[in-house]
């Protein structure tokens, strides 16, 4: 199974931090949220899950994510801070070992064609073998 983990973790991590369009960098306003409280807690994550996959309701910080999760695929994440890259590595690894059928569906939503898989290979091979993940 080809999951691209890197896909999810993004989608995750953003939302999680709140992004907003058009800066040059995303908002740290939300770096400071406790990503292990969301991924540990079924309801929270759910929500977020749910958010982005246009299945749910979204908070403020979710449907800025929402929005942003093109552009944060597209440039690779260019415009996070180091804080939400170490973020994303959390997310990876988290989806990786505990949410993987979650990813693919969100996979399949947001790289429906498999552009985003091919471009995220390495990163992806490094969070499965447990190694730091480079940008």
């Amino acid at each position: 199974m080809a999951i691209k983990l890197s896909v999810l973790s993004v989608v995750v991590l953003l939302g999680a931090i709140g992004l907003v369009l058009g800066a040059e960098k995303y908002t740290d306003k939300y770096d400071n949220i406790d990503l292990d409280e969301i991924l540990g807690n079924q309801r929270l994550y759910q929500k977020y899950f749910d958010c982005i996959r246009g299945k749910g309701k979204c908070t403020p910080d979710g449907a800025e994510l929402k929005e942003s999760i093109p552009d944060a695929l597209k440039t690779e994440c260019a415009k996070c801070t180091e804080k939400q890259k170490k973020g994303v590595e959390k997310v990876l690894r988290f989806l990786i070992r505990e949410k993987a059928d979650d990813y693919k569906v969100l996979e399949e939503q947001y790289d429906p064609e498999g552009v985003y898989r091919k471009k995220y290979e390495t990163q992806k091979k490094l969070a499965e073998e447990g190694k730091p993940i480079e940008y």
